[in-house]
Formats: structure tokens, C-alpha cells, sequence
């Protein structure tokens, strides 16, 4: 696939995408967009791999590169030499990298390592302070993934809330507080699939955790927000 432009529903500051795991990720979350993809052209996931081709790619220079974006590269099923020859090819591109994982515990592996390409960004999802079993799967729990953050320093620490679930706000925004994110990205489910049935919070809870996020941080409202706050 290779460098790919951002588009859709992508960060408004990510330049563009690229992929060298691929495949089934274990927290089999229920809005995963490449399952949903892969559900409605009936085409069953394959386990995930380490595709070797994308070692070819030229990543360019000055982009801002969301890598993994496809599959969860830090899920457990990833092997760490798949996860070090990703780290390794990006520093041979002056670009800054976004990695986003469900599973930032594992971030704890690399951080004081110095294996990571300069200009690192650490982000996780934390759709609410609530673990929905139905949505969320596999996935460590919303407190579990805050506490992994919390002992990362020296690293700039995104925070995307999304698909945003219904949630308390006083200790929602202490498990977000705690993780000291330079910003925190927030947007709705998107897809087109009716069945979800994510409970999702009311436009007025919505409004009251930006309020209280921005006290402490930027909050950046993704296009698919508008949904809900209409």
C-alpha cells in the first residue's frame, strides 16, 4: 500500500498513513473500521503479518505519519522485532510519527530504550472512563490504559476519544487528567453500520468534558463530533 495520503475521517494533522503490520488485531473491537470493511465485502481478516514490502517505501520528508493506522502495532500478538523494524526504517526519514495503540502498557518496552525515531508521538484511545465489554472486547480497560500513560515522560502523549461513549465526567476527566496528553482528540462513530448500539452521551455531557479537557489541555473536535452536537 505505501505512503498514503490522510483523507476521510483521518486527524486534521496527520500528512499521511503507512502500514507495515497488517491484519486481524486481537482487541477485535465492535467499530473497527478495516473489521467493518473486511465484515461487509465478506472477506475474512487474515492473522496478522509483517509486510516486508512497505521496507521500500519512500517515506518522504516534513510529514507527520500515522504509522499503524490499519492494525493495532502494539497489540500482543505483535512481535517486537516486526515493531523495531518499523522504528528503525522511520529514522531514516526526518518526518514526525504517530503511533496509536489500545495497548499502551506495551509503549513502556521502548520509551527508555532510545529505539524511537525522534520526533515520536505516543497516543492511545480512551473512548470513556466505562469498559463496554459489547465494544471494546479484548481491550485493556480505560483505567489500565491511563495508568500506562501516566509513567511515560519526556514523549509528547495524544489522548483520542473515539468512538466517544456515554461516561462520568469527574472521573473520566481524572483518568484523562492523569495522563498529562499535550491533546486530546475527540469524535463519534462514523460508520454507516446501524447495529452498533454504542451508548453514546448526550450533546450537554459532551460539551461539559471539553470544557473541563480544556482547563488542562487542547482538545481537538474531530469532523464526526458534529453528529452529536447538533
Amino acid at each position: 500500500m505505501g505512503l498514503n495520503k490522510s483523507r476521510g475521517n483521518m486527524y486534521d494533522f496527520v500528512s499521511h498513513t503507512w502500514n507495515t503490520t497488517k491484519g486481524k488485531c486481537s482487541h477485535s473491537c465492535s467499530y473497527c473500521s478495516i473489521k467493518s470493511i473486511a465484515e461487509r465485502f465478506n472477506s475474512p481478516q487474515k492473522d496478522a503479518r509483517f509486510d516486508n514490502k512497505e521496507l521500500k517505501t519512500n517515506l518522504g520528508v516534513n510529514n507527520f505519519i500515522f504509522v499503524g493506522s490499519s492494525n493495532d502495532m502494539f497489540s500482543k500478538e505483535i512481535p517486537e522485532e516486526w515493531i523495531l523494524k518499523t522504528f528503525e526504517y522511520c529514522k531514516k526519514f526526518d518526518n514526525s510519527y504517530l503511533f496509536q495503540t489500545k495497548n499502551p502498557k506495551r509503549f513502556l518496552d521502548f520509551v527508555e530504550t532510545g529505539l524511537l525515531p525522534d520526533k515520536t508521538v505516543l497516543c492511545s484511545t480512551i473512548e470513556s472512563n466505562r469498559f463496554y465489554f459489547d465494544a471494546m472486547q479484548n481491550s485493556p480497560r480505560p483505567e489500565h490504559r491511563a495508568n500506562a500513560l501516566s509513567k511515560i515522560k519526556g514523549i509528547d502523549i495524544y489522548i483520542t476519544v473515539e468512538p466517544i461513549m456515554d461516561f462520568d465526567l469527574t472521573e473520566f476527566v481524572k483518568i484523562l487528567k492523569s495522563t498529562n496528553a499535550k491533546q486530546i482528540n475527540i469524535g463519534a462513530d462514523s460508520s454507516k453500520i446501524a447495529d452498533r448500539n454504542l451508548i453514546e452521551p448526550s450533546k450537554g455531557k459532551i460539551l461539559q468534558l471539553i470544557s473541563e479537557l480544556e482547563k488542562f489541555t487542547v482538545v481537538k473536535q474531530k469532523t464526526n463530533l458534529k453528529r452529536l452536537l447538533i
